[in-house]
């Protein structure tokens, strides 16, 4: 027992020692370390009657429907341009044609296109491989950028590629715009492949390239005499004879005596006058109605005949800018900057051309549309037209 007393005091002395150390164990777990969290009670719901009301939307309009302004886009009750019912856009943007390998940006002008180029296996060394494969690439993005431009629609019966046939000249302005068309973005692929997207604008100069010659334009700074807007003619009623009385019977019962005194009809009020050239612009809805996009589209009345087109604007303006410009949804083009502000917006009824590229507005618009034109508010090309 003398032997083993000793080593049962220096157990006991490191179990006293070693308690404190778990304590603070427990107390602060190691960093580091998951710890679970357990989840803290579920708060108990308030009381239906305590729940605090839900804010109340006022009350919504109808699907489509959006308030008229007055001016611009309901118009000041002028006939033929009361248009306020419009779709909700929930894809309002730019208008995008998409291709195979590449896009057509209607609002903006741009085309671009993309090719794909593999490094050579017989290259000299990496840098060498990179540099052929961008090489190709670039060519066969151009080479794509071509087919993409051959396909544009001039107007609603000529495209470009049947132009290029019928004038080589055309041919050879068009091959050296593509040439030197610019290139957007290299990508570098994981298997060494090198992909290059090239873009070239429809405006500008190699708009003036593609636009014929022969087309009609407004020569600058010339405007026709165009009549006022517009506006239904008030009529003065006709002039009522003064009754006739009989000398012998007084006056008729809750009139005064001077009865036979002629009477004067009020004069008639004069229509509010509205100015064409308060308007910013014209927008056109023509969604729903397949129209292509082209670079020269025309605006036609019902009767056929051309309301809005090259003729109504300067070759210089076309070029710049485009005759008309294209948008996905009506809030698109309503803030589109060509026609930013105040504009008209009317509805065509129909496609028309071979392509489908023209569009057909009702008579009463048309007029509208020729009295803007009139006013020089179209010389600019301020006509957006919206497409699905």
């Amino acid at each position: 027992m003398r032997h083993v007393a000793p080593y049962v005091f220096i157990v006991l002395a490191l179990c006293l020692l070693a308690a404190p150390g778990a304590a603070a164990a427990q107390e602060y777990p190691a960093r580091n370390v998951y710890t679970p969290i357990q989840a803290a009670p579920a708060a108990q719901a308030a009381p239906a009657a305590q729940a605090a009301p839900a804010a109340q939307a006022a009350p919504a309009a109808p699907y489509g429907m959006q308030a008229a302004t007055g001016q611009g886009y309901a118009g000041q009750g002028l006939p033929g341009q009361a248009y306020a019912p419009a779709m909700q856009d929930f894809a309002a943007g730019p208008y995008v044609q998409n291709f195979d390998a590449g896009t057509i940006d209607w609002t903006t002008g741009r085309v671009t296109a993309v090719g794909i180029g593999a490094p050579p296996a017989n290259a000299l060394n990496p840098a060498q491989a990179r540099a052929m494969a961008i090489r190709a690439a670039t060519v066969i993005a151009r080479r794509n950028l071509l087919e993409i431009i051959q396909g544009v629609a001039l107007d609603s019966r000529t495209t470009v590629r049947n132009y290029m046939v019928s004038d080589e000249t055309v041919v050879s302005e068009v091959r050296g715009y593509l040439q030197n068309s610019s290139i957007l973005d290299t990508a570098y692929m994981s298997d060494g492949s090198i992909e290059v997207t090239v873009g070239i604008n429809l405006r500008g100069a190699f708009a003036d390239a593609l636009l014929p010659k022969t087309m009609p334009f407004r020569a600058p700074g010339t405007l026709p005499q165009a009549a006022p807007a517009p506006a239904p003619a008030l009529q003065a009623p006709a002039q009522v004879p003064p009754p006739v009385r009989n000398p012998l019977e007084g006056p008729t019962p809750g009139e005064g005596a001077d009865l036979g005194a002629p009477q004067v009809p009020d004069a008639p009020v004069p229509a509010p006058a509205v100015s064409m050239a308060d308007y910013s612009g014209v927008v056109i809805d023509a969604r729903g109605l397949k129209v292509r996009p082209a670079m020269s589209p025309k605006i036609l009345a019902e009767s056929g005949e051309q309301v809005y087109g090259s003729a109504s604007v300067s070759r210089q303006y076309a070029i710049e800018q485009g005759i008309a410009g294209y948008a996905r949804g009506l809030d698109a083009a309503l803030q589109n900057p060509r026609v930013a502000g105040n504009p008209l917006v009317l509805k065509a009824v129909s496609a028309a051309g071979p392509a489908g590229a023209d569009l057909v507005i009702p008579g009463p618009q048309a007029e509208l549309l020729k009295a803007m034109a009139g006013a020089g508010v179209l010389e600019k090309c301020r006509v957006m037209i919206v497409l699905d």
